[in-house]
C-alpha cells in the first residue's frame, strides 16, 4: 500500500489542501484512489461494480468531495474483494487527507429521506474506529450486488479512517432507496465533521490530540 499526501498551502487561496491518494495492489484487487476533502462534488469512478459506483458517486456529490477511483478486481468470482478493498483504500486516504484535524468540527450527522426510506448517519472523527449499523436491509441483492457488502464496505471504511460511524436505518421498503439514503447521509455527515470551525483552536479534544 502506498499513500501520497498533499497538505501544502494553495498559494492563491491561502488554505490548506486536504487531499491524498493511494495505490494498493494485491492478488485480488488493483486500486488507485485519490480524494480531495475540500472538493466540488466531482467523481470519476470505475470499479467493475456498478451499484457501488452509483453509491460512491452519491457520497461524493453530497459530501462535496472530489473522488477518483480506478479499480480492477476478481469480480468474476463476486464483488466482495473489490468492495472491501475500496473501503480500505477510501478510509486510508480520508484519514491521511484529514491530517492533524486542527480546527475541524469533528462531529457530524445527517438524516436523509429517499421516498419510502429514512436513514441517519452520525460520525465522530475521534481516531477510535467503531461501527454500528442498526436497521434492516430487506433484499439480499440489488441487481447483481450483494447487499451484505454495504456492511462490509462501511466497517472497513470506518476502521481505516479511524472514526466512529453509526448508521441507523429508521425504515424503508425499497432496498435501493435505503442504501442510497445511507450513502447520501454518510457524505453529508462527513462534510459537516470535516468543516473548519474558526472558533476551534487546535484540535477539538480536551486530550489535546485526536
Amino acid at each position: 500500500m502506498h499513500v501520497l499526501l498533499n497538505q501544502g498551502l494553495n498559494r492563491r487561496e491561502k488554505i490548506k489542501v486536504r487531499e491524498a491518494s493511494i495505490e494498493r495492489k494485491t492478488n485480488e484487487t488493483d486500486i488507485a484512489l485519490s480524494m480531495n476533502i475540500d472538493g466540488e462534488g466531482k467523481s470519476s469512478i470505475k470499479t467493475g461494480v456498478p451499484f457501488l459506483e452509483h453509491m460512491l458517486d452519491l457520497f461524493t456529490k453530497h459530501g462535496q468531495f472530489d473522488l477518483d477511483i480506478k479499480a480492477n478486481g476478481d469480480t468474476e468470482i463476486d464483488d466482495h474483494h473489490t468492495t472491501e478493498d475500496i473501503g480500505i483504500c477510501l478510509g486510508s486516504v480520508f484519514k491521511e487527507a484529514l491530517g492533524d484535524k486542527k480546527g475541524i468540527k469533528r462531529y457530524g450527522q445527517a438524516m436523509v429521506p429517499m421516498d419510502d426510506a429514512l436513514a441517519q448517519v452520525v460520525v465522530d472523527l475521534s481516531n477510535r474506529p467503531h461501527f454500528e449499523l442498526k436497521g434492516d436491509i430487506p433484499a439480499s441483492q440489488v441487481g447483481t450486488f450483494d447487499t451484505e457488502l454495504v456492511d462490509e464496505f462501511l466497517w472497513k471504511f470506518a476502521l481505516e479512517a479511524r472514526m466512529n460511524l453509526h448508521v441507523i436505518i429508521h425504515y424503508g421498503r425499497n432496498t435501493h432507496h435505503i442504501i442510497e439514503a445511507v450513502f447520501k447521509a454518510l457524505g453529508r455527515a462527513l462534510d459537516e465533521a470535516t468543516m473548519i470551525d474558526p472558533r476551534v483552536k487546535g484540535v477539538p479534544s480536551t486530550k489535546g490530540m485526536l
